[in-house]
């Protein structure tokens, strides 16, 4: 069933004039008439007799007219709910402990009136959340493409900000009391960071980083949690982990649990957001430039390779239709 014909019928009953109705809506009194002929052939039914005053509904047009007012609404609730800037915004990040997360609840707390909508989408291989901003699932996604040429032509990526690395370990490490540590000083120590998925971005990065800097990361065994792993790390003095300084994290007092900044260089994980080039959600821009008023990092940084294309500014960001 065509709705702007049922439209037109809602209107044309309401105000009980063809042309009143075409002034209404924006179009000839002419195409009134040939939506509502067009709907009474559909239907098999008159809808509308004519009066010296305009139109009358017919007891089939008055029986009709409550469930076009239903179908009109439906439709319209559709609408609202897929159109970009009528719905909430809907933004995948890796975890909700993440610092993609802490940054998006730093800006929704500055500006709470936005409709904010953060979901996980929980997997790791990066085509598959590519994959839901295609299928608009989600609006964008805080993943990474490492090969920019395996990107669809479709979506564009973002470099949103770039999160350092700290070092967690319990009050029995032997490195419990340093207060800043260099990647040199890690060498040799277990840094067990389990869960590292293959074909994730993340495994490419920790691949990097451990041939850089000769590094133990261990990734042995299954994730059983941000729990589990607090847990170990409390009561080990030999089992480290790398987190990133957004990267929020609770532990009862008891456990005295570190987290030691690495310097000289900063080891930072670059962190992307892709998004659709044509139509994306209108709230996305201001989130983008709110990444751009977060400290930079240190002049002696680490980054991966893949990520060696420097950051865009915001008017480098073509947020717009084409």
């Amino acid at each position: 069933m065509d709705t702007e014909a049922v439209r037109t019928f809602i209107r044309a009953a309401e105000l009980g004039q063809l042309q009143q109705a075409a002034d209404e809506l924006g179009v000839t009194q002419q195409a009134v008439s040939k939506r509502i002929a067009a709907l009474e052939r559909e239907l098999g039914a008159r809808l509308f007799t004519r009066t010296s005053r305009g139109v009358e509904l017919t007891l089939d047009g008055q029986a009709l007219l409550s469930h076009a007012r239903s179908i009109v609404a439906g439709v319209d609730r559709a609408v609202a709910v897929v159109k970009p800037g009528s719905r909430a915004l809907r933004i995948d990040v890796l975890g909700l402990r993440s610092a993609q997360a802490v940054i998006l609840h730093d800006y929704w707390r500055s500006h709470p009136e936005i409709d904010l909508d953060v979901v996980t989408l929980r997997v790791n291989d990066p085509r598959t959340a590519v994959a839901a901003v295609q299928a608009d699932d989600v609006d964008a996604t805080f993943r990474t493409i490492t090969d920019p040429a395996a990107l669809p032509r479709e979506l564009q990526m973002v470099r949103a900000f770039d999160s350092p690395l700290e070092l967690v370990v319990g009050p029995r490490h032997p490195l419990a009391s340093a207060r800043a540590l260099t990647p040199a000083q890690l060498r040799g120590y277990r840094i067990w960071v389990p869960g590292i998925a293959p074909r994730s971005e993340w495994a490419e990065f920790y691949d990097q980083l451990t041939t850089e800097f000769d590094l133990r990361v261990d990734a042995a065994g299954p994730n059983f949690g941000n729990e589990v792993l607090l847990d170990i790390l409390a009561d080990s003095a030999d089992v480290a982990t790398l987190v990133g300084a957004r990267d929020r994290y609770i532990w009862p007092t008891s456990y005295d649990i570190r987290r030691i900044p690495i310097m000289n260089p900063t080891l930072a994980y670059p962190i992307s957001l892709i998004l659709p080039r044509a139509n994306p959600h209108p709230g996305l821009q201001a989130i983008i430039n709110h990444f751009g008023s977060l400290p930079p990092l240190p002049e002696t940084t680490w980054l991966p390779s893949w990520a060696a294309i420097p950051r865009r500014r915001d008017d480098d960001i073509s947020l717009h239709s084409p």
